[in-house]
């Protein structure tokens, strides 16, 4: 199954909010809707889920428009959007029944997810006497309950102490393997990198920058070198203003030419004492840096 939203438009008021938004993602893939905050993509988020219609523009689903009564989407907000005063099994099966699932299953679904999660413990307890870590578990299982075909997270990290984010990583994980469609938005780019094939950096309602992470990484000049050495002030003293300390303490050696690759690292490993030599390839955060800023790249 492919997602695909094209050339989306949006406005409120005399506010352009989404300008031709296009992007595609694929099942059994993970997708990152990328953006700094009011870049566009809980819009983008909300016209996907049907919560509000685009001004112009199409939501696909392998080729043809979505049908919301066979798809069906799971939703994990950044804001949690459950009652706190209220029993946490009475709440998630009504939210489960909301999307279209029988008590009986959707009580058997649930108790599935809450055992899962370790959360069996708490099924007849209110939600407010849950930690901060819990409640977005709870929170979670409302999004998988009724089994997807798109799983949307925003910011399903928040919250969670190591232990509970490892649990979460195994479980996204099992949704890809299922080959669901899971997008993912994030302002923790480690995660986003762990997780994602492909990525769409928001800009100002723009698509700044759209594709395969790989991709996208293999087509920065691959000019710089990454030097890991224990004699790194001989290398600085060799190489000169070519080369400058990072801050983990490696070195960077900028190239004059891509193709001198291979005789600097020749050079490097004849005269010095070298731990790891590689190409320099920017970090997701680093990508999300340039494209994100203040003004939309031009492609």
């Amino acid at each position: 199954m492919n997602l695909e939203l094209r050339n989306i438009e949006k406005s409120f008021g005399d506010k352009k909010v989404l300008t031709g938004v296009s992007f595609r993602a694929e099942g059994g893939k993970a997708f990152g809707l990328l953006g700094r905050n009011g870049a566009g993509k809980t819009t983008s988020i909300r016209i996907l889920m049907d919560v509000f219609p685009a001004d112009g523009g199409e939501v696909l689903v392998d080729g043809h428009p979505i049908d919301y009564g066979k798809i069906g989407i799971g939703y994990l907000p950044e804001e949690r959007g459950l009652y706190p005063k209220k029993i946490i099994i009475d709440q998630l099966t009504y939210f489960a029944q909301l999307k279209g699932m029988e008590r009986r299953d959707a009580v058997r679904s649930i108790d599935h997810w809450l055992e899962r999660l370790g959360m069996t413990e708490y099924r007849g307890k209110r939600l407010d006497t849950l930690s901060k870590g819990n409640q977005q578990k709870i929170q979670l299982i409302t999004a998988l309950a009724h089994d997807p075909d798109i799983v949307i997270l925003d910011e399903p990290f928040s919250g969670l102490d190591p232990v509970n984010a490892m649990l979460l990583k195994d479980v996204v994980k099992e949704q890809i393997g299922k080959g669901k469609i899971v997008l993912f938005s994030s302002h923790q780019m480690s995660y986003i990198e762990e997780f994602c094939d492909s990525i769409a950096i928001l800009n100002k309602g723009v698509v700044a920058l759209h594709g395969d992470l790989r991709d996208i990484k293999r087509d920065y000049p691959r000019d710089r070198l990454v030097v890991r050495s224990l004699t790194p002030d001989a290398i600085r003293k060799d190489f000169g203003s070519s080369c400058s300390e990072s801050e983990d303490g490696s070195l960077m050696i900028r190239l004059s030419d891509p193709a001198e690759k291979k005789a600097v690292m020749t050079r490097l490993a004849e005269n010095y004492d070298i731990d790891e030599v590689k190409v320099f390839e920017p970090s997701l955060n680093d990508i999300f840096v340039e494209y994100a800023g203040d003004a939309p790249k031009e492609e």
